[in-house]
């Protein structure tokens, strides 16, 4: 009798023991491959064949992962999202990262980077080599320096506040330590400074700012 009741604790404990296994196995098959467009859990070049596929109709949005299609993060499925995972399959492009950090001189700077196409085209530029912009500047409110490319402009008339991080005429980055009211896109905001400090910071002279991805 005492073996026949250590059945049950044991029968319920092996299959709380195949329950677990099958919920791990299931979050371990269900965790996202990074672009792994098709679902077919790897990364390849059929993902690239899956954009292609999608944006001349073959495939629906249904048919992809949406999310690991949209390689270069600018909230659209377009075919630089393929040549960006083609990139990154060759090497020649290292995977997409959002933390994107900027350096003003020798001072660590905090910035809360806009959603658009043009951060997203700074930092496919910054994406293998860190940047480095020679500011000047100007009208006693901004420094300003040329990016050496021209990224996609979306300008608008905007009042700016210190702290402001513009793109100006598609080729130039503008860092705000006062106001100004133009068109400029928007490229981000410096969170980690006051406006005293931004001051003490961009108004003493030219500056050298350094953007790079680690």
């Amino acid at each position: 009798m005492s073996r026949g009741k250590n059945k049950k604790p044991q029968t319920a404990v092996t299959l709380l023991l195949v329950v677990a296994m099958l919920f791990s196995h299931t979050l371990f098959t269900s965790a996202a491959v990074r672009y792994d467009v098709n679902r077919d859990g790897k990364f390849n070049i059929l993902d690239v064949t899956a954009i292609q596929k999608y944006r001349v109709g073959l495939l629906s949005e249904d048919d992809i992962d949406s999310a690991q299609a949209d390689a270069n993060r600018d909230g659209k499925i377009t075919i630089r999202d393929a040549t960006c995972i083609q990139m990154i399959l060759a090497g020649i492009l290292k995977e997409s990262n959002d933390n994107m950090k900027m350096r003003i001189n020798d001072t660590d700077i905090e910035v809360e980077w806009a959603n658009n196409e043009a951060v997203t085209a700074l930092k496919e530029m910054v994406n293998n080599n860190p940047l480095t912009i020679n500011m000047s500047m100007y009208g006693g409110f901004e420094q300003v320096g040329a990016l050496g490319a021209n990224l996609p402009a979306n300008d608008t008339r905007i009042v700016t506040e210190p702290g402001d991080i513009v793109l100006y005429s598609g080729n130039q980055m503008v860092v705000f330590y006062g106001s100004n009211t133009w068109s400029y896109t928007r490229l981000g905001k410096i969170k980690n400074k006051t406006e005293t400090q931004l001051k003490e910071l961009l108004s003493n002279g030219n500056v050298k700012i350094t953007l790079i991805i680690e």
